[in-house]
């Protein structure tokens, strides 16, 4: 998932331990299920940037993700600490070559306008995803499915491998192996749908999607205003305790500094904070007990474009990492609330983190940023184009990224601010050159969710256009790297698939296709004055369904 979005992982058998104000009216009954004591009822409150979409077929970043997660349930979820448990799955089968996933649903849910969810509504679902027209940028998470090229391509309309042998039981033909597939059912992407949704391109549905979450919309998104969530009463597992969520919008420029703002204001119930304020935000909430600092599933890059532009040598990209000093900035900038990344996948990931692979990013090296640039051709005077978002704290770091690069390779970067959803177009956009501030936290508790959506030729999904729709925005391509990500997927063994994905990742690390900046290290204020069981979750988002008033 990009963007802003905790916990440290332990991998073992693919369960990964990973390491808005005033309280509106409710009921004072008391809530005896969940994590600790509590009463249901109450408002929370929040802010956040405008996002791309909160229907599931496009729902991609932290805001996104946010709504569509709290709107639908799948057949799995995970844990705030990155485990996998089944949702409405009851139960799964794999064929002993990993191509053919059986799952039972639970019966007796629906939708909160009172259809049934069955095995035809995932498939209703996942099609409506894969249609060309839709122009999904998540829609390669299901790329594994048999036919999903079909579908993509315009030939058919739905995907040869799914079926429903009975009214509850989804069976998933697969082209390639894949002993992981399951795990990637927690994204929001593979989210039921009712009938009413048509099209992805409905956009009555888009601004008020109908699903079978804990929460149901209020009315409709009102873009760059506000989405107002309710508990919805009729859900078909636990139900949220929360009576609402109101969530404002706020201006892109400046959002992170409104939901501080609106924390210290008592507005807010969870809030950002800009960079500059986080120590001092730290000394005045972590001794009242609001004050929530963890380690994430996620990292952040600068995303060089690598098919076009002064970073398409990978001694050029090369050479940017090594006039990087990350020790500096995470000093000055971070004020050390941050730490450095040398690797293309998390620390997280223990079993195949390996550190240091990143030789560039361990050190700041002047003497062979030049040398590497001039062998790479990025020339003296040469024009770098730096895009990142408005709004989410981070410009104190780019003008830092820029000031270094000047300095030590006399390029000239230009560093271009905008909000997220235009930013994102930039990067689709088919002349874009030259970097992006570019994060990404962990969909699903897999090194896969990494490397091939960042990474894989296929993820690189041009249209007609020349606009990329995948997540793989840098265009990144080599083969080698393609046919160990295929064999991972096919290899039943943990140990033996961890072992692949580390040779993988070292061959984009060779390529520089991404340049590893700063672990991700989330902080946040959490209003726990009035709420009890105020957590993140495993998109680093606050927990809503676990939320009660104290």
């Amino acid at each position: 998932m990009r963007g802003a979005r905790s916990a440290k992982w332990v991998a073992g058998a693919i369960v990964i331990a990973l390491a808005a104000t005033a309280c509106g009216g409710g009921d004072d009954k008391s809530s005896d299920s969940g994590k600790g004591s509590g009463k249901d009822g109450g408002t929370f409150r929040m802010g956040i940037t405008e996002p791309v979409a909160i229907d599931p077929y496009n729902a991609q970043e932290s805001e996104g993700i946010l709504v569509t997660t709290n709107l639908f349930t799948g057949l799995y979820s995970p844990t705030a600490d990155g485990q996998v448990v089944p949702a409405l799955a009851t139960d799964k089968k794999v064929s002993d070559d990993g191509k053919t996933w059986t799952f039972n649903i639970k019966k007796d849910t629906k939708f909160t306008n009172g259809e049934a969810v069955d095995a035809e509504s995932f498939i209703r679902g996942w099609n409506r995803v894969a249609q060309k027209s839709a122009a999904s940028d998540v829609a390669y998470h299901m790329g594994g499915v048999e036919g999903f090229g079909d579908v993509q391509a315009g030939k058919a309309t739905t995907m040869s491998g799914l079926s429903a042998p009975d009214p509850y039981t989804l069976q998933v033909k697969l082209s390639e192996p894949d002993f992981e597939f399951y795990v990637k059912l927690t994204h929001s992407v593979f989210s039921p749908v009712p009938k009413v949704a048509g099209d992805a391109k409905n956009k009555a549905y888009n601004d008020a999607p109908i699903g079978n979450g804990p929460f149901k919309m209020s009315g409709k998104w009102e873009h760059n205003k506000s989405i107002t969530l309710v508990r919805n009463d009729d859900y078909g597992l636990e139900k949220a305790h929360l009576d609402k969520v109101q969530i404002d919008i706020l201006n892109s420029n400046n959002g992170v500094t409104l939901e501080y703002q609106g924390f210290q204001s008592g507005q807010y119930d969870w809030a950002r904070m800009p960079t500059p304020q986080q120590p001092a935000a730290k000394a005045k909430y972590d001794p009242q007990g609001e004050w929530i600092e963890q380690d994430t599933n996620g990292m952040n890059y600068l995303l060089p474009i690598t098919d076009n532009g002064p970073m398409k040598n990978p001694k050029a990209r090369e050479a940017v990492s090594y006039a990087i000093d990350r020790d500096a900035i995470i000093k000055g900038v971070f004020q050390n609330m941050q730490s450095k990344s040398t690797t293309i996948l998390p620390p997280a990931f223990k079993d195949v983190y390996q550190k240091d692979l990143c030789t560039s990013c361990v050190k700041q090296d002047t003497v062979k940023a030049k040398q590497l640039a001039k062998e790479g051709g990025l020339k003296p005077g040469t024009t770098i184009d730096l895009g990142y978002n408005t709004g989410a704290g981070h410009e104190e770091w780019i003008q830092a990224v820029k000031a270094q690069l000047e300095e030590v390779l006399g390029v000239k970067v230009k560093a271009t601010g905008k909000p997220f959803a235009e930013l994102l177009a930039d990067q689709q956009k088919p002349k874009a050159t030259g970097l992006y501030r570019f994060a990404w936290g962990a969909d699903y508790p897999t090194p896969d969710n990494f490397l091939y959506p960042l990474l894989a030729t296929a993820s690189i999904n041009k249209d007609d256009t020349g606009k990329v729709t995948g997540d793989n925005r840098g265009r990144y391509s080599n083969k080698k790297f393609d046919d160990l990500l295929a064999k991972a997927r096919g290899t039943e063994d943990e140990a033996g698939r961890n072992a692949i994905y580390k040779d993988a990742e070292k061959v984009a690390m060779d390529d520089m296709a991404l340049i590893p900046l700063w672990n991700r290290h989330q902080l946040r204020l959490a209003n726990t004055k009035k709420f009890n069981d105020l957590t993140m979750d495993f998109h680093e988002n606050p927990s809503l369904v676990d939320v009660k008033l104290k």
